[in-house]
């Protein structure tokens, strides 16, 4: 029985190694556009609540005289109540890279009210953008 053992041990283990490498090297990276709107959108609401409940009706993009990005965002209300969001933006560069991240701010929004929310990049480096919206909590 022992005998038999080695050699049946040895065979298994050769088996597994070569099924192993058998997949011929690295694997391509799956659904790498699947949940990537904040990549691809300059306004993106970050949960169900304020998907619901808030839209953009404009952004505005100007670059200031010291080569800084100014982006203007007409936050509106879409319900007959009151509501508080917090909103900030992040500046990304020509690549889409992330330069600078303005810190959350609360925006109370009367019932079907619209703001107009501004934001300005710290450097020059920004030429992209993305303003997110999510509830207060």
């Amino acid at each position: 029985m022992k005998k038999m053992f080695l050699p049946l041990l040895a065979l298994s283990a050769t088996a597994a190694i070569l099924a192993g490498c058998a997949h011929g090297g690295a694997y391509a990276p799956k659904n790498t556009t699947k949940y990537d709107l904040e990549n691809q959108a300059n306004f993106v609401l970050m949960d169900p609540g304020a998907e619901r409940s808030v839209t953009c009706s404009g952004l505005q993009q100007t670059t200031l005289p010291d080569g800084r990005l100014q982006v203007v965002a007409n936050v509106r209300n879409r319900e007959n109540r009151r509501l508080q969001v917090q909103i900030n933006c992040e500046f990304k560069d020509v690549q889409g890279f992330p330069t600078d991240s303005t810190p959350w701010q609360t925006l109370f929004l009367t019932e079907n009210g619209q703001e107009g929310v501004q934001f300005v990049s710290a450097n020059t480096k920004a030429s992209k953008y993305t303003v997110r919206v999510r509830e207060a909590r």
